[in-house]
């Protein structure tokens, strides 16, 4: 299947640039049998779904992974996103740019009223990729100096700096576990009000966690869907969870997964357990397009997506590539907003 049949147009100004208020973006909602769409608001939720539903969301916490510094000792500009942490000697997968000056051996410093982290290029890799060890200058904890030094990073379609209001509103009400570069966005429309009112109607509720890395962005550079290899995502499912959606297969009730990145751990989990979802660790390789057989998801809420983007593929898996797209373009005609801090979409 080519890359191509999964553009669309979309006008520049429904790129989201801000989020809306927490629970008040609009909801398009997808029906997958009929390809009726419906109108609603993210507050309309329960009205959509129904007693002995299990919501499961994406519980990890995104961390400061943007560092701004300079080159030692040429002072030259440098910018520095963490994908993740290789090891516990202080080693990390990095973007860096401008890549071609940052050679193995190179130096660069972050510093600020907290401190000063220290970063030594080991290797180069390819895309900008380089293998950083990072310490403190004066000692200390390096992860709290990178949360004190760093900046929310927001996705490169976000036209503006990070601000401070972002540390919060990038984050979802149910972020616990720190490891992510990227918010699991569709998470972002949720408050506590709305989960409450969900529990009222007897939706129940569930968290996993996978770590948003880069791939979340990563292009999709072949021509045909079939070469693309998505990155490794880590993520971890708690036996009593792992219990809780196999217990709604068997019985017979939705599993509605809160984004794409739940979507991909339990259906990753569930190839790992021939069927069932397995507890425990695991990296996420599995690489869900058209073709692909869902085992566990009923239900899924997300965000609108990038054309040509895997988590658009994801999608369009799931509902169906023409219904999907047919959905997309009523959403540019009724100017919903798009992408991370953009409005959600309801596939049922």
């Amino acid at each position: 299947m080519l890359v191509s049949e999964f553009d669309f147009d979309l006008p520049d100004e429904l790129v989201a640039q801000q989020p809306a208020p927490r629970g008040e973006s609009r909801l398009m909602v997808l029906f997958r049998e009929s390809g009726r769409v419906e109108h609603a608001q993210v507050g309309d939720l329960p009205r959509f779904l129904r007693a002995g539903d299990l919501l499961v969301a994406n519980n990890t916490r995104v961390f400061a992974a943007r560092l701004l510094g300079r080159r030692d000792p040429s002072g030259g500009e440098v910018e520095c996103l963490l994908i993740s942490r290789m090891s516990d000697t202080g080693v990390w997968q990095a973007l860096m740019h401008p890549g071609h000056k940052l050679k193995p051996g190179a130096r660069v410093r972050f510093e600020g009223d907290a401190g000063v982290l220290i970063g030594e290029v080991l290797e180069q890799h390819y895309f900008g990729r380089r293998s950083l060890r990072l310490s403190a200058e004066r000692g200390g904890d390096v992860e709290r100096l990178i949360d004190a030094l760093g900046h929310v990073p927001l996705p490169p379609y976000i036209k503006r700096p990070d601000a401070l209001a972002d540390r919060e509103r990038y984050q979802t009400v149910f972020a616990h576990v720190r490891g992510s570069v990227a918010a699991p966005t569709a998470g972002l429309h949720f408050t506590r009000e709305l989960l409450d009112n969900l529990r009222g109607a007897g939706v129940q509720q569930a968290s996993v966690t996978l770590h948003v890395g880069y791939g979340t962005f990563k292009p999709v550079r072949s021509e045909t869907v079939e070469e693309h290899v998505v990155d490794p995502e880590h993520y971890e499912i708690d036996p009593a969870v792992a219990d809780a959606i196999n217990g709604a297969k068997r019985d017979g009730r939705r599993v509605v997964a809160v984004g794409t990145t739940t979507t991909r751990a339990v259906e990753d989990a569930a190839r790992r357990g021939n069927g069932s979802v397995a507890a425990g660790e695991a990296e996420a390789t599995t690489f869900i397009h058209p073709g692909f057989t869902f085992q566990v998801v009923d239900a899924l809420m997300t965000n609108f997506h990038v054309p040509r983007s895997s988590l658009l593929m994801l999608v369009c898996a799931f509902a169906g590539r023409e219904r999907v797209l047919d959905a997309y373009r009523e959403a540019v005609a009724h100017r919903y907003r798009f992408y991370s801090y953009g409005d959600a979409m309801l596939i049922l």
